[in-house]
């Protein structure tokens, strides 16, 4: 439990709704009626309006990015290592938000939400999305909420892939793109590991061709499957043999099937907890908008070509443990951006966690992050003296 809410904390925070009744047209053909995004937000806004960041939530996150939803809660938001008070994303100097995003299971209209055409639940029946449908609501989510132009747009992994496509479509909304353990698109290996995550569900006999919410039920097996492969990606091999190497769950071998090493207890936990807060449509959705990322492919194939269009300056940072994300997937992404005339910086930090270090707060990392953003932060004062 916190006990105390640490002073350098965003708070207690609550998550609110937007609802858009324009129709949103989707890159599958097909578009959404009507939909609402749920969010947070952590800080205040200036009188331009100039001092907000848009952070992007990665696989299986949500808005709750910091902060807390109650003095009783056990853990604050996901990112709150980097968002309050003094910290990289400070919210004494930036206005933070944080939206679910379309076909999340966190209050964003998704396949767990009520079909408005039909009264029932959408669950498979809801479209397939990319990264642009993303970026291209989370635009009209900005002008709702009165905000012309992004100081930055930052997120890791999926998160950060949305960064670069919000440089690339929409170059004067953004001044600054965060990417952070991220690639300019799948590798055939991480779309394999997609591949076998989502037969992991489709395979559950509770599945029901994705329509388990009209018979009471959740595809549990096969979302615990998914989540276990999908979190050993997750971690390096230096992080697992030093969190568990091959300590025995019970001090000695069993002679079963069941669990004998401490790793194997681990990655039950972690799956059966997923299950508890997670929607296995949801997850099959987000897999593909992964899978579907390439910028370049509207551009010839040409990644410098696509981030010509970007006028914003880019901070990306990757971790030399990160085999899923790998160091040379941000580094083409930086040749690239190079390649286009773009300033960019990069950063590599020695971290042994894997693709989760990007949640971690690792110092290196954190005061990579920081010193970028006290550079954004100096803007807003001639941003502001701007005619």
């Amino acid at each position: 439990m916190a006990a105390s809410i640490p002073a350098d904390s965003a708070g207690l925070v609550s998550s609110q709704k937007l609802h858009f009744s324009d129709p949103l047209p989707l890159d599958c053909g097909r578009q959404l009626t009507q939909f609402e995004l749920a969010y947070e937000s952590y800080g205040a806004l200036n009188a331009e309006r100039s001092n907000a960041v848009l952070v992007c939530h990665a696989l299986s996150g949500d808005q709750h990015a910091a902060g807390y939803h109650s003095a009783s809660d056990r853990k604050p938001g996901w990112w709150d290592s980097c968002i309050g008070p003094g910290k990289s994303f400070d919210t004494n100097k930036f206005c933070v938000i944080c939206p679910n995003n379309l076909g999340g299971c966190r209050g964003s209209t998704g396949p767990n939400s009520i079909n408005p055409e039909t009264g029932r639940y959408y669950g498979a029946d809801f479209p397939v999305v990319t990264v642009k449908d993303w970026v291209r609501c989370q635009a009209r989510f900005a002008d709702a909420l009165g905000i012309k132009q992004w100081a930055a747009v930052v997120g890791g992994s999926l998160g950060g892939m949305q960064a670069l496509q919000w440089a690339i479509d929409y170059p004067d909304r953004i001044r600054h793109a965060v990417v952070v353990a991220a690639a300019a698109r799948l590798s055939a290996q991480n779309i394999a590991f997609n591949e076998v995550a989502r037969r992991a569900i489709y395979s559950d006999p509770d599945f029901h061709g994705g329509h388990y919410y009209d018979h009471d039920t959740v595809p549990a097996r096969g979302l615990m499957l998914a989540r276990m492969i999908g979190h050993i990606t997750y971690l390096s091999d230096d992080a697992m043999r030093a969190k568990f190497g091959r300590e025995l769950h019970e001090g000695k071998l069993n002679f079963g099937y069941d669990v004998d090493f401490q790793v194997e207890s681990y990655l039950r936990h972690q799956g059966q907890s997923f299950v508890d807060r997670f929607d296995a449509n949801t997850y099959l959705l987000m897999t593909k908008v992964l899978d579907y990322f390439d910028p370049a492919a509207d551009y010839g194939n040409d990644l410098a070509e696509a981030f010509r269009r970007a006028t914003a300056r880019f901070l990306v940072i990757s971790f030399t443990g990160d085999w899923r994300f790998a160091p040379a997937r941000s580094r083409e992404i930086v040749r690239a951006l190079l390649d286009a005339d773009r300033e960019v910086t990069y950063a590599v930090i020695e971290a042994n966690q894997g693709h989760d270090a990007f949640l971690m707060p690792i110092p290196q990392y954190l005061k990579v992050l920081r010193t970028y953003m006290r550079r954004v932060a100096l803007e807003q004062g001639s941003i502001a003296d701007a005619p």
